[in-house]
């Protein structure tokens, strides 16, 4: 696709309620290109005009379990409620966006990456900025199942050296959303090039993440307020831990335990007093 097309054609992927309910107009305002692009856009997927596609959104939208993925839409913040209004909306929000993740689509998207990640040798897990929260809480969980995820993100820029040696039976859990970083990206198109198999929690099917993926989780960063939201991102990474972890047998219950005895011999967590 021409380059102001393929901005077009992300709007579409990204927004199916707008699609279905604002304007020809209104959708190439939002997306930041002209009409007319919007209009060749339709014309380059065989559609006579981009009502056609509206009217195929807007019957999308009526077929039983559609949904968006996005935010909710609601917008309840008032003044002078001491921010209750605000709480409940942000909470409200992060809320539907969790539990989208349970829906059929996205659980087989979940599924299907847990495969993946359950089946390899060896496990990395990679994501920067506001993203490395994501990746180092699923280093982190795994290694309560005994299962060691290397993170990269080594110090001086070096994270990338411990992809050293990795191949076709190993496997990284990648995070990123736009806008993507590109230490994140680049370092994804590396183990791709060495034949170790990406897994995406990203969100977007065309993001520069999905596009080298063996497997994506699609979340939304929508909030109700200025930041990006990797509420729905951690909650991904959990279910995939969860996922995994069912998938490892009868033995993760005894890992687990094997884990906390040594942490307790390491006197890593606080203890009351006697």
């Amino acid at each position: 696709m021409p380059p102001q097309l393929q901005i077009a054609a992300r709007f579409v992927l990204d927004h199916p309620q707008d699609v279905a309910l604002m304007s020809m107009r209104e959708q190439a305002h939002q997306a930041g290109v002209s009409h007319t692009t919007m209009m060749r856009l339709a014309r380059w997927l065989g559609l006579d005009r981009y009502e056609d596609m509206r009217s195929l959104y807007a019957k999308a939208m009526r077929a039983p379990g559609f949904s968006a993925g996005g935010s909710t839409g609601l917008d309840r913040r008032g003044e002078g409620d001491g921010g209750h209004a605000t709480a409940g909306v942000v909470a409200d929000t992060l809320a539907a966006q969790i539990a989208s993740l349970g829906e059929y689509g996205t659980a087989m998207q979940l599924i299907a990456a847990a495969e993946v990640l359950a089946g390899c040798r060896s496990l990395f897990s990679l994501g920067f900025r506001s993203e490395h929260s994501v990746a180092h809480h699923f280093s982190y969980t795994m290694s309560q199942l005994g299962k060691r995820a290397v993170l990269l993100d080594a110090a001086g820029g070096l994270g990338i050296d411990l992809l050293r040696g990795a191949g076709p039976a190993d496997a990284v859990l990648a995070v990123s959303v736009a806008p993507y970083c590109r230490m994140t990206i680049e370092t994804a198109r590396q183990a791709t090039r060495q034949g170790v198999a990406v897994v995406a929690i990203t969100d977007s099917s065309v993001s520069p993440l999905a596009r080298m993926a063996k497997e994506s989780v699609l979340v939304t960063s929508g909030s109700q307020s200025f930041f990006r939201s990797m509420a729905p991102a951690l909650a991904a990474a959990e279910i995939l831990a969860a996922l995994i972890a069912a998938k490892s047998g009868a033995s993760t219950d005894q890992n687990t335990k094997d884990v906390e005895r040594e942490l307790e011999a390491l006197d890593v967590f606080w203890k009351p007093p006697r």
